[in-house]
């Protein structure tokens, strides 16, 4: 299976410019901060779960702007004839969609012999250009996203919302399904063939509510011959994306606000970080646990044991020198010199904090 999804990497104010960086949302606290989004490719094979392509994602500045002004005059009243044409977008600006059609192309190119049963892609890979051209480009294989709740389908010669068609005349059932090939979870679900109007075709579209939920979330898959439960279970791969990024930022340095410039350095860093990735699952404990088909060792507790194994070899290689102690020194000598410990601006210490009381001859200030 391949998944798609964006990464976001907050960056902290900056007077030089660093590349692909642009003024975006911040989900965390609602306001706005200065960042980057990648674009990423993850390979989730029976054994193994690796990335396998990134892509710097920026908007059009030309059409931003446009979109921003059009926006203004709209809500002034002036009519659309009289507001500026949309301007054509940039290549060298490519959508999130195009983005991930060119890495599965990449892909495909690259390995060849690797048979691509699925691609997966959140709901902002739910339209008809990139589902049909991905199905084309992995071979036919299963493509499966997500529709918005208002979005139109096509039964018995009427037209009405996906929401709609599942609340009134398709009602869910509950079923068990398999999450990720382990645990047995309650969902309640329901399911048809339906012609999607935006996709000009007909696709698998399910409702999908998982247990303790009040709303549905829908499924649109590409391939009709699937069964419903084998279309949700592989969904429930695409969680799987959500786990890298958290061991990508927490473990394998990356989204640490490190500012690197230009396109040269924001890549290389990026790329370090992702084959750091791809060493962990080299490590020789980890080899053995998957060619014994046991589960994978986390990322977390691979890099502690490699951390104390390092920390052991250095002990070891310490005490075969004929005088350890000053070899301790002169290695001692050298971590100063390259850890230097630096002032912190957080510590009022050796600072004026100023003067904080009231002032007597202002007191007639505060009389009533």
């Amino acid at each position: 299976m391949l998944a798609f999804d964006e990464s976001d990497r907050a960056r902290s104010k900056s007077t030089k410019r660093i590349y692909k960086v642009y003024k975006q949302k911040h989900k965390g606290s609602g306001g706005y901060v200065n960042g980057q989004t990648i674009v990423l490719l993850l390979l989730v094979t029976s054994s193994i779960t690796v990335p396998v392509g990134f892509f710097f994602y920026m908007p059009d500045t030309a059409l931003k702007q446009w979109d921003k002004e059009d926006k203004r005059l709209k809500k002034s009243g002036i009519a659309k004839k009289d507001r500026p044409i949309k301007p054509e977008r940039d290549s060298a600006y490519p959508t999130k969609t195009e983005i991930a059609l060119g890495l599965l192309k990449e892909f495909k190119v690259a390995h060849s012999l690797i048979k691509i049963k699925g691609v997966l892609a959140d709901a902002l890979y739910g339209e008809k250009a990139f589902m049909d051209e991905a199905a084309k480009e992995s071979g036919g294989s299963q493509v499966i996203s997500q529709l918005r709740k208002n979005q139109k389908i096509e039964y018995r010669g009427r037209i009405r919302s996906v929401e709609s068609y599942f609340n009134s005349i398709n009602k869910g059932i509950d079923q068990i399904i398999r999450v990720r090939g382990g645990k047995e979870i309650k969902v309640t679900v329901s399911s048809a063939r339906l012609k999607v109007s935006s996709h000009s075709k007909k696709r698998f579209v399910i409702a999908l509510k998982y247990d303790g939920e009040n709303d549905y979330r829908y499924l649109v898959a590409t391939d009709l011959t699937w069964r419903t439960q084998d279309i949700i279970q592989a969904y429930t791969l695409r969680w799987l994306i959500e786990v890298f990024f958290e061991d990508w930022k927490l473990y394998e340095g990356w989204g640490r606000e490190a500012k690197q410039l230009d396109e040269e350095g924001s890549s290389r860093g990026l790329i370090l970080s992702l084959l750091f990735d791809h060493c962990l699952l080299l490590h020789p404990e980890q080899i053995a646990r998957i060619e014994s088909k046991l589960p994978a060792y986390t990322v977390g507790s691979l890099q502690r044991k490699s951390q104390m194994d390092v920390l052991l070899e250095f002990i070891t290689s310490l005490l075969e020198f004929p005088d350890p102690g000053d070899k301790l020194k002169e290695l001692g000598e050298l971590i100063k010199d390259v850890f230097q410990l630096m002032p912190s601006g957080k510590h009022m210490i050796g600072r004026d904090l100023g003067r904080l009381e009231p002032t007597p001859s202002l007191k007639y200030c505060s009389a009533g």
